[in-house]
């Protein structure tokens, strides 16, 4: 990759704050997030992501415009064990609806945080928080390499189709270590690569901002969450999205 850190944050705001002002409710009356029998594989160069993950009971807990524009390659609450009055962090937290999800399954007693760097995103959440009436929730503006919350205040973070599109993935792995408290953990929607794929061989089957460049092996993401201090990792292929490359649930627990 020749673009810096900071090059590829800005196309990854760009890309998504685009995303924010183009969501509309007659998205999904196509295909476009479905899977389908005639396409290989699913990314999000081809809007392919999205609510296709979640099941209907799921999605109608919360305002159609979260479900809608959803750009996630996962359903990481689905896997994330969430229980009443625990406090929940979203990493990347978009149109809202994991935050809105978790929220509903930690209860009134229980919290859900959001972090997005996106205006545009930001505001599309507010406004879903607010239709969805949700007081246990709190969207900030912060990038996952600088998360704007103290040490040791979260049991869980869950995070959907975001870390891979960070430049600077060591730096994610350290705030999550550090906002969980002792005995926290993670549950983490992201794609990962084959293990011998390599940086080019990624760049070819999709961009850095379609959540593909920019993707670590299954052995590069299980030793930087080791380093980081978590311990537990199992990283889970769910399906194919590219040629050598998965849509995965990652856990881990910080000791």
């Amino acid at each position: 990759m020749t673009d810096t850190k900071n090059e590829i944050r800005d196309k990854v705001k760009q890309r998504y704050a685009d995303a924010a002002r183009s969501a509309e409710p007659s998205c999904c009356d196509t295909d476009c997030c479905s899977p389908s029998a005639s396409d290989a594989f699913k990314t999000a160069d081809s809007g392919d992501f999205g609510t296709w993950l979640y099941k209907t009971e799921e999605l109608s807990e919360i305002p159609d415009g979260a479900a809608l524009a959803s750009l996630g390659c996962g359903n990481p609450t689905a896997v994330a064990d969430l229980s009443a009055g625990e406090t929940v962090l979203d990493l990347g937290s978009g149109a809202g609806i994991d935050v809105l999800l978790s929220a509903k399954r930690v209860g009134p007693t229980g919290f859900a945080y959001g972090i997005d760097m996106t205006d545009e995103m930001l505001e599309l959440a507010r406004k879903h928080q607010e239709e969805a009436g949700a007081e246990n929730v709190e969207f900030r503006k912060g990038t996952i390499e600088d998360i704007p919350l103290d040490t040791s205040t979260v049991d869980v973070v869950i995070s959907n189709c975001v870390i891979n599109l960070s430049a600077d993935k060591p730096a994610v792995f350290a705030e999550m270590h550090r906002v969980l408290k002792p005995g926290g953990r993670l549950g983490i929607a992201d794609v990962v690569a084959d293990n011998d794929l390599t940086d080019a061989e990624k760049l070819e089957r999709g961009s850095w901002v379609g959540c593909i460049a920019g993707a670590l092996g299954f052995e590069e993401y299980e030793s930087g969450l080791v380093n980081a201090g978590f311990s537990d990792v199992s990283i889970e292929s769910t399906h194919v999205v590219a040629e050598g490359m998965h849509s995965a649930i990652i856990k881990a627990t910080r000791a």
